[in-house]
């Protein structure tokens, strides 16, 4: 699967290469357009990369549950600024709304930032079409602590993914629209990446959607005991 995916953007830029080398050598026009898709070719497969690399650190680690506390709240506000300029471009109202403050987990900042970003960026792009995203953060009396667990839900209002696809969406490379996910950048790793970091903090990944209703992304972990 890996080297389908790189192969085709490789063989793109390849192709564009010798373009330029030969019947576009002296065309200005066309050589701004051949290196403006070659750039878009190179970076499709830089993302590639960089989640395989993401994707085999984390396996890597799976066994190893984090022990630093961290504010689960602060790290999907600060996610939520990051995109803010991202939703604005493409007419998304990103909202969101915290039920309670200092809500702590043990788990990997970097990590956990890396969940929210996929999650808020997928509800941003592939939900585009409702208009918006609402971030919830909020306490459960749920969990196997005596704390119960931080639930933090990410809802698109967007075409929704119908019932067949729900069970293989964490799957590598698995695509409910293999084009429009290219389209959009995406390289197939989002949600597995997302799987296996929720895994290694021992915590879980709810799907919900309809056709029609949108998607919900909740990720439930359990809340760190006061030491």
């Amino acid at each position: 699967n890996a080297s389908h995916e790189l192969r085709t953007p490789l063989a793109s830029v390849l192709g564009f290469i010798e373009t330029l080398q030969g019947p576009a050598k002296n065309d200005a026009p066309a050589r701004d357009r051949f290196l403006e898709i070659m750039r878009s070719q190179a970076t499709r497969m830089s993302r590639l990369i960089d989640d395989l690399l993401s994707l085999s650190r984390i396996e890597l680690n799976a066994h190893v549950r984090p022990e630093t506390r961290v504010d689960i709240g602060a790290i999907v506000a600060h996610t939520v600024d990051t995109l803010a300029p991202l939703a604005r471009e493409r007419g998304v109202d990103l909202r969101i709304q915290r039920a309670e403050e200092g809500l702590e987990v043990f788990g990997d900042r970097d990590e956990l930032i890396r969940v929210f970003e996929n999650l808020v960026e997928n509800g941003i792009k592939y939900g585009a079409s409702g208009g918006r995203v609402d971030v919830t953060i909020e306490r459960s009396r749920r969990g196997t602590g005596r704390l119960g667990e931080a639930v933090i839900a990410v809802r698109d209002y967007g075409p929704g993914i119908a019932a067949e696809h729900l069970p293989r969406l964490t799957e590598r490379f698995y695509r409910v629209d293999v084009s429009q996910s290219r389209d959009k950048g995406g390289t197939g790793l989002g949600l597995a990446i997302v799987k296996h970091i929720v895994a290694r903090h021992r915590g879980r990944l709810l799907i919900d959607s309809r056709p029609g209703e949108g998607a919900t992304f909740t990720i439930r972990i359990d809340l760190a005991e006061t030491p």
